[in-house]
């Protein structure tokens, strides 16, 4: 059958080989339709970010990008504005008809520390070919905070697919009707379910967050740990409107609330050049169940991880800054998102990364 696999299919993948590591993985380590990857011991500090390219291998290429090796077992301190490649623990050795798709897990993306996945003989970040027996590595490159890193943390997740999975604009249509997918607002379907920001909350005048550019080191191990203010300073948007900074990172909100059905998936497409001259959501995986009432959530909205490029841009209420593309999953899973897995964002509104204490 084809579809998104669910944490079950990816158990009996790794059983059967096709998911490889030295230490067997953790409990909690498959998710409901994706598998988080852990760092492994190695990281070199490379002068440019770089694909393989067909036919070549990521080892080769580092002879001649990498500037320096690092032990990752002490801990390492991975410095904002720099360029790294990390081994990971997990290798694939795919059987034929399965691809899979990396993407960073949510925290990484709240972070602005862009992750991705790179793979032996590789002509796209993220994208696994069928049947790909090889390595994998972790490109990361921390935009905002420099950030301490050790073997064993998970940055980014790895999501499989057998055939063609993703729903089309009137299959997408169907779902709405019977399921309902969006709360308290209309649907707004075109290439995937429109996602619009949120600059009139209903309560108080906080709209997001932006990054302080000079800053500490943040412990990506410590949780609930560090001060808001430290790192963000709040926004208040005026008249319903915001402008972004060229080079800013922001944390923002949804409008819409949305649940995904346990039956499906969905992905946000991480960015649109005709909606402004801006990148929105670094971390695209949204898991069966997520704001799903069976699975203890009554909607959530999404939230928007945002950089500015080369010009100042106006954002206002309302507009189209996304879309969730939505997957049917190959069987449903046996686990869902938020329900008994210590899910961070289940009902979610604006928050920042799982760092942080609340604000």
């Amino acid at each position: 059958m084809s579809g998104v696999l669910p944490c079950q299919a990816i158990a009996r993948l790794a059983e059967s080989g096709a998911i490889h590591s030295a230490a067997p993985l953790d409990p909690d380590q498959v998710q409901p339709a994706s598998l988080d990857l852990r760092l492994g011991h190695r990281a070199w500090r490379v002068r440019a970010s770089f694909l393989a390219g067909a036919g070549h291998s990521v080892a080769a290429r580092l002879g001649d990008l990498a500037m320096h090796e690092i032990d990752l077992a002490k801990g390492a301190v991975l410095e904002k504005g720099c360029v790294y490649l990390a081994e990971i623990a997990e290798s694939l050795a795919l059987p034929d008809g399965i691809s899979a798709v990396a993407n960073a897990k949510s925290s990484t993306g709240r972070l602005d520390l862009l992750t991705r996945a790179v793979t032996d003989g590789g002509t796209e970040f993220d994208r696994i070919a069928p049947g790909y027996t090889g390595p994998l590595y972790a490109e990361i490159c921390p935009r905002s905070f420099s950030v301490l890193v050790r073997p064993g943390q998970r940055l980014n997740q790895i999501r499989f697919r057998a055939g063609q999975a993703v729903l089309t604009d009137a299959d997408l249509a169907g779902l709405h009707t019977r399921e309902r997918l969006v709360v308290g607002g209309p649907a707004v379907i075109d290439g995937g379910l429109g996602f619009s920001v949120d600059l009139e909350p209903a309560q108080g005048d906080l709209v997001g967050w932006r990054a302080k550019p000079h800053t500490g080191l943040i412990d990506l191990d410590r949780t609930g740990y560090y001060d808001p203010a430290d790192f963000w300073e709040p926004l208040a948007a005026r008249r319903g409107r915001l402008i972004l900074d060229p080079g800013a990172f922001y944390i923002l909100v949804s409008r819409e609330a949305v649940h995904i059905p346990p039956d499906h998936a969905a992905e946000m497409a991480p960015y649109l050049a005709m909606v402004g001259e801006f990148r929105v959501h670094y971390a695209g995986f949204f898991d069966p169940g997520f704001g799903h009432a069976a699975a203890g959530g009554a909607g959530a909205r999404g939230v928007l991880e945002v950089r500015c490029h080369e010009a100042p841009f106006v954002l206002e209420h309302g507009q189209t800054v996304g879309r969730l593309v939505y997957e049917r999953m190959a069987e449903r899973p046996e686990r869902l998102y938020g329900a008994g897995i210590a899910s961070n964002y289940q009902g979610q509104g604006l928050k920042l990364s799982k760092h942080f204490r609340a604000a």
